[in-house]
C-alpha cells in the first residue's frame, strides 16, 4: 500500500470517524479499509459527535457520501470495493447525494436529513469527523484579521457574542467586552486557550479538540491578533487523544504560518479548568485556589497581565462570525449556536450543536432513551428540572435556573432525585478548593443535611437558607453552582425528598442508607 492513500485528495475517499472512546476500534476499521482499497484513499477523522454510530465509515465519491455505523472488518472491505466500483455498499445508515455530498476537504461533514447527525445544526462542529483533525484551515483567519483587525472587533462588539462554557472566563457575558478590557489594561495581553475540562459528562470541548484541533489553534491565533496579544497559551489535560492532535496542530500551524501557540498542561480535575484555578495551575501552583474577582483575569491574570480565557467553544463562535458574519442576528440575547452533550440514562453520549432558539428536547433525538423522568442541565453542578421545552439560549436557561455549560443529563423513572443530588453534594465537599469559607464549609453541610433526610430529619428550611446564602456570597462559579444543583433538586422533587424522611424512595433506586 502507497503513502498516496492517506489523504492525497482523490476519489473514493474514506474517511473512519471516531473519538477517544472508539479509537481502538476506530484503528481496526481503518486499517481493514486500507487492506481492501485499490485507489480509494482512507484517513482517521475526529468524532462526528454521536457516540453510537463510532466508528464510523464515511464513503465519498462522485455521486455523494454515505454513512455506515459500526461496520465489521469484513464489511469495512466490502464498502470500499463497492466504492471503487462506482457504486455505494447496501445498507447504509444514510447518504448525501449530489454537491451536498461532495465538499472539499477542508469543508464541513455532509449533513444526512435524518437521523442523529441531522439534529441541530453543524457550525462550529462542522469540520469535525471530516477533516484531519490536526490540519489547519486553508481559510486561515490571519488574512481577515490583519487586514481589518477594527473593523473585526467592532463586528463582534456589535452582535454581542457570549462566551461558552464554565471555563470561559466571559461566560455567558459579552467577549468583545473583555477584550476591549484587557486591551486598555496597561501591559501585553495574553490569550489562554482554556481546554481543560474534567468533567467526564461534558463532551463538547473534547468533540472540538479531537476532532478540529487546527480550527481552534487558528482562531486562537486570530484572536490573539485581534488582542495584540503577545501570547497564546492553550491549556489542555495532562495526557489525552485531544491533547495529542493539539500538539501537532501547532506544529503544523507554525509551519505553515510561522508563529503558533504554546501548550501547557494541567491535572485532571474538575476544579483545575475552573478559569482563575486554570492561571494558577498555568504558574506553576501545586495547590489550585480561586482567586478573588474582582480584579479579574482581563485586568490582572496570568503573572499579573491582562488575560483573556476562551474555551474551544468560544473561539470556533469566533470563527464561523469572522467567517460568516451575516450568519448571526445581533438582535438575539445569546447569538449564535451552543454545543450541548446529552449523557446520562442514554445508550450513548451525543454532541450536537444547538441554535439558541431551539428547544432542549431538540437534542435528545440525537440519543436513544426510554421515558425521561427528569433532567440535570448544566454538567456536575446542572441544575434539576421535570421539563425539556426551555430553549437553549443563556438567558432562559439562567431564568430556569439551569446551566448553560453544555450538558443535558436525561434520567429514567428508576432514578432517585435525592440520590442524585446527593452525589452531586458529597464531590462539592470534596473536591473544593477550599479557599472560600462559606463553599467548603456550606457544601459539608450541604451534605450532611441530605443525609438526614435518609434518617427521617429532612430540614428543607435549612437546606434552602444554605443554598441562598452560598449563592449570595459565593467567590467562583464552583460554589454558586453547587448550591444551584440542590435548590433546583428541592423545588423540583420535594415531595420526593419528603417520602425519603418517612422511610420510603419513589423510584426503589436508594436502599435506604444515608449517603457514602
Amino acid at each position: 500500500m502507497s503513502d498516496s492513500k492517506e489523504g492525497d485528495g482523490s476519489l473514493p475517499a474514506v474517511r473512519v470517524a471516531a473519538g477517544s472512546a472508539h479509537r481502538t476500534d476506530a484503528n481496526a476499521v481503518a486499517d481493514a479499509a486500507r487492506e481492501g482499497a485499490e485507489t480509494s484513499t482512507v484517513r482517521r477523522t475526529g468524532s462526528t459527535g454521536v457516540e453510537a454510530l463510532e466508528p464510523l465509515l464515511v464513503v465519498t465519491t462522485d455521486d455523494g457520501t454515505a454513512f455506515y455505523a459500526a461496520p465489521s472488518h469484513d464489511r469495512a472491505g466490502e464498502i470500499v470495493s463497492a466504492a471503487e466500483s462506482g457504486e455505494f455498499a447496501e445498507d447504509a445508515d444514510a447518504i448525501v447525494e449530489g454537491e451536498e455530498g461532495t465538499p472539499d476537504e477542508d469543508g464541513a461533514l455532509p449533513t444526512p436529513e435524518e437521523g442523529p447527525l441531522s439534529v441541530g445544526r453543524r457550525r462550529a462542529l462542522g469540520r469535525c469527523g471530516w477533516v484531519d483533525p490536526s490540519e489547519p484551515p486553508t481559510d486561515s483567519l490571519l488574512e481577515a484579521v490583519r487586514e481589518d483587525p477594527d473593523d473585526v472587533r467592532e463586528g463582534m462588539h456589535k452582535l454581542g457574542l457570549l462566551g461558552r462554557g464554565r471555563g470561559d472566563a466571559r461566560s455567558d457575558r459579552s467577549i468583545a467586552e473583555g477584550w476591549e478590557e484587557a486591551r486598555d489594561v496597561e501591559g501585553d495581553p495574553v490569550l489562554v486557550v482554556n481546554a481543560n475540562d474534567a468533567d467526564e459528562r461534558n463532551r463538547t470541548d473534547r468533540t472540538l479538540l479531537e476532532g478540529d484541533a487546527g480550527g481552534v489553534v487558528d482562531a486562537a491565533m486570530a484572536v490573539g491578533h485581534l488582542l495584540d496579544a503577545e501570547d497564546v497559551v492553550v491549556y489542555a489535560e495532562e495526557e489525552s487523544l485531544g491533547t495529542e492532535r493539539l500538539s501537532r496542530a501547532i506544529s503544523r500551524y507554525r509551519e505553515a504560518h510561522g508563529e503558533a501557540p504554546q501548550l501547557a498542561v494541567g491535572p485532571e480535575r474538575f476544579i483545575a479548568g475552573e478559569p482563575t484555578m486554570a492561571l494558577e495551575s498555568l504558574e506553576g501552583n501545586d495547590r489550585l485556589e480561586a482567586r478573588l474577582t474582582p480584579p479579574g483575569p482581563e485586568t490582572h491574570g496570568l503573572y499579573g497581565r491582562p488575560t483573556v480565557i476562551h474555551t474551544p467553544r468560544t473561539l470556533l463562535q469566533v470563527r464561523e462570525v469572522i467567517r460568516n458574519p451575516d450568519g448571526f442576528d445581533a438582535d438575539d440575547a445569546d447569538p449564535g449556536t451552543r454545543l450541548v452533550t446529552v449523557a446520562g440514562d442514554v445508550d450513548a453520549p451525543a454532541t450536537v450543536e444547538l441554535s439558541t432558539g431551539s428547544s432542549m428536547r431538540t437534542a435528545t433525538d440525537a440519543v436513544d432513551h426510554d421515558s425521561v423522568k427528569m433532567a440535570v442541565v448544566g454538567g456536575q453542578f446542572g441544575g434539576f428540572t421535570r421539563r425539556l421545552d426551555h430553549t437553549y439560549s443563556a438567558p432562559a436557561l439562567d431564568g430556569a435556573g439551569l446551566g448553560s455549560e453544555g450538558v443535558i443529563e436525561l434520567f429514567g423513572e428508576d432514578r432517585c432525585a435525592l440520590a442524585a443530588v446527593g452525589d452531586r453534594a458529597n464531590f462539592a465537599s470534596q473536591e473544593n478548593c477550599g479557599r472560600s469559607g462559606p463553599c467548603r464549609e456550606g457544601t459539608k453541610q450541604m451534605t450532611d443535611l441530605l443525609r438526614q433526610i435518609y434518617s427521617g430529619k429532612y430540614k428543607d428550611d435549612m437546606l434552602r437558607e444554605l443554598t441562598r446564602t452560598m449563592q449570595n456570597s459565593s467567590m467562583c462559579h464552583f460554589e454558586e453552582s453547587a448550591a444551584r444543583t440542590v435548590e433546583t433538586a428541592m423545588s423540583a422533587f420535594d415531595r420526593e425528598f419528603a417520602a425519603h424522611a418517612d422511610g420510603r424512595c419513589p423510584s426503589g433506586e436508594c436502599d435506604g442508607q444515608s449517603l457514602q
